[in-house]
C-alpha cells in the first residue's frame, strides 16, 4: 500500500531524506520514530503529494505520487503536525463540507458523517464550533476527517503531540479502531505510542533508515524500544 524507493530529498546542501527505501502492506500500523529534523515529517508531505522528492519513488496503492498524484491522494487520508481546522465551523458541519470536497454527498454522506462522529467520540461536541474545543477534541476531529472518505491509507504526523494521558489513550482507541483494515504510517516521540499500537517500526536519523523491523525482534535483542532508538539515533 505504500511504497518508497531510494526517496531523496535536497534543500541546498542538506540531504533531509537521504534515498531511504520501505515498503508497508494493507493491515500494518508502522511507528515512524526519528528525532526533530531526522526527515519523517519531509517523507510524510512527500508521500501525500504536499513536496516533490528529488529523486527516487513514492507510491500509494499503486499510484505513483508524482505521476499519478489525484488518485494517490484520493488514496491517503492525512494528518499533518499541525492540524489545519476551519475554527468557526461546527463539528459535524465541518464533517459534512469535507464529505463533499471528496465528492460524497446525500444521505449516504450524512450517515457516514453520524458513523464517524460516533467512531471518534465526537457525539457530545457534534454541535459545537471547533474553536471551542479542547486540543483532544481538536484531534479527534481531525482524525475523523482524515478516514472520512474511506482512503486505503492513513498518514498520522504526530497525532497526539500535546495530549495528556487520558487524551492519548483515546486518540490511540480511534487510531486501532480506523486502522483495523487500512495501512497506517504514523510519527511520535512517545515510545508507549508504538508498543501499543505496532507490530512494527522504521527509524530514521540524519534522513536515513537506521532500522526497519518489528518490535519484536527488536525485544528480542535485549534492549527495551527506547534504548534501541537512543543508540540508533547517536550513531554518527
Amino acid at each position: 500500500m505504500i511504497e518508497v524507493t531510494n526517496l531523496t530529498k535536497v534543500y541546498g546542501t542538506q540531504r533531509a531524506v537521504d534515498g531511504i527505501s520501505f515498503t508497508l502492506k494493507k493491515g500494518e500500523i508502522v511507528g515512524f520514530l526519528g528525532p526533530n529534523g531526522a526527515g519523517k515529517s519531509t517523507t510524510m508531505k512527500i508521500l501525500t503529494g504536499y513536496l516533490k522528492p528529488t529523486e527516487g519513488l513514492a507510491k500509494v496503492s499503486d499510484f505513483d505520487v508524482i505521476q499519478q498524484p489525484m488518485p494517490a491522494r484520493k488514496a491517503i487520508g492525512y494528518l499533518p503536525e499541525h492540524n489545519p481546522l476551519y475554527l468557526d465551523m461546527y463539528v459535524a458541519e465541518f464533517l459534512l463540507f469535507s464529505g463533499k470536497l471528496y465528492g460524497m454527498n446525500g444521505v449516504a454522506l450524512s450517515a457516514w458523517v453520524d458513523e464517524v462522529i460516533a467512531m471518534c467520540g465526537l457525539e457530545p461536541e457534534r454541535r459545537k464550533k471547533i474553536g471551542q474545543l479542547s486540543k483532544g477534541y481538536r484531534q479527534r476531529v481531525g482524525l475523523a476527517q482524515s478516514f472520512l472518505h474511506n482512503p486505503d491509507v492513513l498518514i498520522l504526523d504526530e497525532p497526539t503531540t500535546g495530549l495528556d494521558p487520558n487524551q492519548i489513550q483515546e486518540i490511540r482507541e480511534v487510531i486501532r479502531t480506523a486502522g483495523k483494515d487500512k495501512t497506517v504510517l504514523f510519527s511520535t516521540h512517545i515510545m508507549q505510542e508504538v508498543e501499543a499500537l505496532c507490530d512494527r517500526v522504521i527509524i530514521i536519523n540524519k534522513g536515513k533508515v537506521v532500522s526497519d523491523s518489528s518490535l519484536q525482534a527488536l525485544r528480542d535483542t535485549g534492549d527495551s524500544l527506547e534504548d534501541t532508538f537512543r543508540k540508533l539515533t547517536q550513531q554518527g
